[in-house]
């Protein structure tokens, strides 16, 4: 479906300027529908005309009442009609006046009362308001519908005026106050002539028990308010209806979300209208996150400091030890370590579970090429992105990635030149299964022995990877030699978070836990104590 803009640009020679404003309008006029209880049609010329009058529309938004039912269940939203096929609209313009029309149709099979408002910015037309209530449910109104419709012919003479919305004012934000959450009408000294029942409830929270109707709500609203810290700009001056504002109030445990709409007309100002909303338990819930993402963060920097003395300790244990064996193992293990710690470390800055993983693999990469040997003078680099990746998926991707660096570089690039680089790049399953991150980590090395196998490999470097890759993240993990000479393994992984917990994963995951489940106990399949130095086959 054609946006605003996209008719706006196809259909008329409004400028940028006028766009805008339209934006703006379209932005509040729920406000306007609600109050009228009417559906809105938006229509502008479909070009401009000097001196004469259109002879087409265009419908280029539509907004129905949350407040009523709708006379047009219909989308009406880019449909064109030739002038004269909707008289109100071309009376409108043509006058500029608010054009109302006394008997009902009956068009569509119920009674329908039509309106015309016209749109204007500062003095050029812009368009006209079709505004339509349906009148099948109608009977004598009660006070709060009166204060409604009398608000709404207030606004619709401003829009007519070019006085709404309000220039300069930003753009309204979609969880400012309804209608129906709360209405108080103001005299243009601010003093409540009008409280719908909801607004009446809201003070009561906030601990006003009397009705508002006679009080200047500017004044209550403060001495409710009044905890003897600075309120928000002398709060009674912004409850008095000068100028429009939202801002919020806190009393007696109660959160309350105000918003001023000046009435003007005529160049002189009558009043004001204030929508109030009670957001007691939003706020509470928000301030609930707020503080769960705070201990999260803890949490993660605590994990992360505690991994960072493991790794310290370990380093110490490596530098006592006269085993060479012994000390490259232990210097693995603060690798491993130091792989997870960089990951906590990130969350513990991140308010949610999201990871930009480039930044995690250029300090993986830049780890592993500090520790390659200097006859080896390999310096790793990354090529493509990773993007924002869960920290389920980070935390496995992170440490295989520090795997197979390692690998490569200790024995694919043991003591010669050679590149070693790893690409990563995003793509979309053909059979709809959603996007997998493919990850390559390549050399030109000495390439791999004629008889590797990745699933009989006694490595334990070899069996991490694959315990994560395919056993946690339900990915294929691929060895293969290239053509150009050098090695080349290939990890493929699904992003979406249902196919990583699918069952088939699960079985995967629990046939490859056992190799490293006898690995971490120290034995390898055949009984004996697996080498420390690397794996016989040179591929660790």
């Amino acid at each position: 479906m054609p946006t605003l803009t996209d008719l706006v640009r196809d259909h008329t020679d409004l400028t940028d300027t006028d766009l805008e404003w339209l934006h703006a309008l379209v932005s509040d006029w729920q406000l306007l529908a609600d109050l009228s209880f009417a559906d809105l049609l938006l229509w502008v010329p479909l070009r401009s005309v000097e001196g004469g009058e259109p002879t087409s529309w265009v419908a280029i938004a539509q907004m129905r009442p949350t407040t009523g039912p709708t006379a047009y269940p219909e989308d009406l939203v880019g449909r064109i009609v030739r002038a004269g096929r909707r008289g109100l609209i071309d009376v409108a313009w043509r006058e500029q006046r608010i054009v109302r029309e006394g008997d009902p149709e009956w068009g569509s099979g119920i009674p329908v009362r039509e309106e015309s408002i016209p749109v204007r910015r500062g003095a050029k037309m812009l368009g006209v308001i079709q505004r339509s209530t349906n009148l099948s449910s109608a009977r004598t109104p009660s006070r709060l519908e009166l204060t409604y419709l009398q608000s709404a012919s207030d606004l619709a003479q401003m829009i007519s005026e070019g006085r709404f919305p309000v220039p300069g004012e930003e753009p309204n934000l979609v969880r400012s106050p309804r209608v129906g959450d709360g209405l108080i009408r103001l005299d243009h000294a601010g003093r409540v002539t009008y409280a719908s029942p909801n607004a009446q409830s809201a003070y009561r929270r906030l601990g006003f028990p009397t009705d508002l109707v006679g009080e200047v709500l500017g004044e209550i609203t403060t001495q409710l308010c009044d905890t003897g810290e600075p309120l928000e700009e002398a709060l009674s001056a912004l409850l008095s209806g000068r100028a429009p504002r939202e801002v919020e109030v806190e009393a007696h445990g109660s959160v309350m979300q105000l918003r001023t709409i000046p009435l003007v007309v005529g160049g002189t100002r009558i009043g004001a209208i204030v929508l109030c909303r009670d957001v007691t338990e939003l706020r509470w819930r928000d301030r609930e996150l707020m503080t769960k993402d705070a201990t999260i963060r803890e949490i993660h920097h605590r994990v992360k400091n505690n991994l960072q003395t493991v790794a310290a300790l370990l380093r110490l244990q490596a530098r006592r030890l006269s085993i060479p064996e012994g000390r490259a193992a232990l210097d693995e293990a603060v690798r491993r370590v130091g792989s997870i710690a960089i990951v906590h470390e990130t969350l513990s800055h991140t308010p949610d579970e999201l990871i930009d993983f480039d930044d995690i693999a250029d300090r993986v990469i830049a780890m592993a090429g500090e520790v390659s040997t200097p006859e080896t003078r390999v310096t790793p680099k990354r090529t493509g992105s990773f993007g924002v990746l869960p920290a389920e998926i980070a935390t496995p991707l992170a440490m295989a990635l520090t795997e197979l660096l390692q690998n490569a570089l200790e024995h694919g690039l043991s003591n010669r030149f050679g590149t070693l680089e790893v690409s990563a790049r995003r793509r979309e399953e053909t059979d709809g299964a959603g996007p997998r991150l493919v990850v390559t980590v390549a050399d030109d090395g000495v390439g791999l022995p004629a008889d590797f196998d990745v699933e009989s490999s006694d490595s334990l470097g070899l069996q991490i990877v694959r315990t994560l890759i395919v056993g946690e993240l339900s990915g294929r993990l691929q060895f293969r030699r290239r053509a150009s000479g050098g090695t080349e393994v290939l990890v493929d992984v699904p992003l979406d978070q249902a196919a990583i917990r699918a069952p088939a994963a699960r079985d995967r995951s629990m046939a490859a836990r056992p190799a490293l489940k006898d690995l971490s106990a120290g034995r390898r399949r055949d009984g004996r104590r697996p080498s420390m130095g690397g794996a016989p086959d040179g591929r660790d």
